[in-house]
This record gives C-alpha cells, structure tokens and sequence, in this order.
C-alpha cells in the first residue's frame, strides 16, 4: 500500500512540476502603452509650466489622503513620491491615484510595485481633479519649472 501511494505521489509531482513548452512572448504595443500611461479613466494630460496655487491644493489633498503611507524622500509603506514624475507619465501618475485597485489588477508596474512593497494602495475616492493637483504637487517636488518672468518678444520695425 505505502509503495503504491509513493508513486502515485512521485508521478503527481512529476506532472504537476513539468514545464510547459511555451516561449515568453515579448510586451504588444498595447501591453506597453498600458504600462506608459495605466489603466483607467486619464487618457491624456497636458502639463504646462508649474501652476503653483493647483499645486498647493494637491499638497494640502496629500496629505490629507496619502501621507500615512507615502512620504516624499523616503521609503515608508509605499515608495518615496520624490522623482515620480521622471520615472512616470502623468496618465499613469493619475490612473494610479484614482484607479488604484484596476491599476494593481491590470498594470504590469503598478504590479511590480505591489510585489516591492507588498501593501496595496487603497482606493481613496480621489477625484480627476484632486489627482490633477496632486500631480502638479508632485512636479513641484520634483522641481517642474515655473513660468515667472514674462517671454520678451522682438519686435521688427
């Protein structure tokens, strides 16, 4: 009985741990325009020069809703928000703070992430335009020019 249980064990294992003969395909233009700009509603952003007062809205709607566990040059229960806006798209950036729970489904980065800090971002029912300040928050951290001296044009005569 024990020999017979063993190799019905032993052949299980077998067929359980044999490689499928698949080859690993590489990312289709979709797969990677979902990583550049995420998955959710914020299909296109338009930044301009930094818009100071929207981005003491989204400091103020930061640390309201994201503080606990993100900080800005540190790695705390989610990643340091400091250089997000270099390493990310601003679609992404959005889709990621109003779309959280489907960009953790369905985002390979947003993936990676989770695998890193093995927390979850929460849904923290962030409007469009609440993810738009905190945006222009980030770039401000991260040192986004500001448009303070008026352009001089050349006039012919």
């Amino acid at each position: 009985m024990h020999v017979r249980l063993a190799v019905v064990t032993g052949v299980l294992i077998v067929i359980g741990c044999g490689g499928r003969n698949e080859s690993a395909q590489p990312a289709t233009k979709a797969e990677l325009r979902v990583s550049d700009r995420g998955v959710g509603p914020i299909t296109e952003v338009t930044l301009g020069p930094l818009d100071e007062a929207l981005a003491k809205k989204g400091k103020i709607i930061f640390e309201q809703k994201c503080n606990a566990c993100h900080k800005i040059d540190e790695r705390y229960v989610g990643p340091a928000i400091k250089g997000v806006t270099t390493r990310r798209k601003p679609e992404w950036i959005m889709n990621m703070i109003v779309n959280p729970t489907e960009m953790l489904e369905k985002d390979p980065i947003a993936k990676d992430l989770l695998a890193t800090y093995l927390t979850p971002m929460t849904f923290q029912n962030v409007t469009k335009d609440q993810a738009r300040a905190i945006l222009e928050y980030f770039r401000q951290v991260d040192g986004a020019p500001t448009e303070h001296v008026s352009q001089s044009k050349t006039v012919a005569q």
